[in-house]
């Protein structure tokens, strides 16, 4: 029973937080450090899928005033050239909640020069960013939902 009002107060409190704009000044936010990614859920096509940060593989984000830039590795290093490597970056802006990242630099040119707009919100050392990833070029558009925390 109480698991049911749980999910009801937790679906209307989503709800809530989806219709209204929160005034904050951009000020409130403070995301400039190094971010590791701990955990991802990606929903595309109908089909969720989470990705432990911890495990197999590494990622963090820089962020300082103007750029944005995140690394990517497995943490199962092979001796040849297999082992994955993925990095990007570019320019952000943050109008209260809205993080809004501006790929200027990727290793695929096709999705260089996208534009993703996500919310943000920081408790503690923890940042959650989610929102919808759709590529200006056509494209799979997902939504994620993403966990860091703070490097020290």
């Amino acid at each position: 029973m109480k698991a049911k009002y749980c999910m009801i107060f937790l679906a209307l409190g989503l709800l809530y937080a989806c219709t209204t704009k929160v005034s904050k000044p951009a000020g409130d936010l403070h995301l400039n450090g190094t971010w590791q990614l701990i955990s991802g859920t990606e929903i595309s096509g109908g089909i969720k899928t989470v990705t432990d940060y911890t495990k197999k593989q590494q990622m963090i984000k820089i962020i300082n005033d103007t750029h944005f830039a995140f690394l990517k590795h497995n943490l199962v290093t092979n001796k040849d050239s297999t082992n994955h490597f993925d990095a990007g970056g570019g320019t952000f802006t943050l109008n209260g909640n809205q993080y809004t990242e501006h790929l200027d630099y990727y290793a695929n040119k096709n999705i260089e020069g996208n534009t993703f707009t996500f919310t943000v919100s920081i408790k503690n050392d923890t940042l959650i960013q989610q929102g919808i990833e759709k590529l200006k070029s056509g494209g799979a558009e997902k939504t994620i939902y993403e966990k860091y925390i703070r490097l020290k």
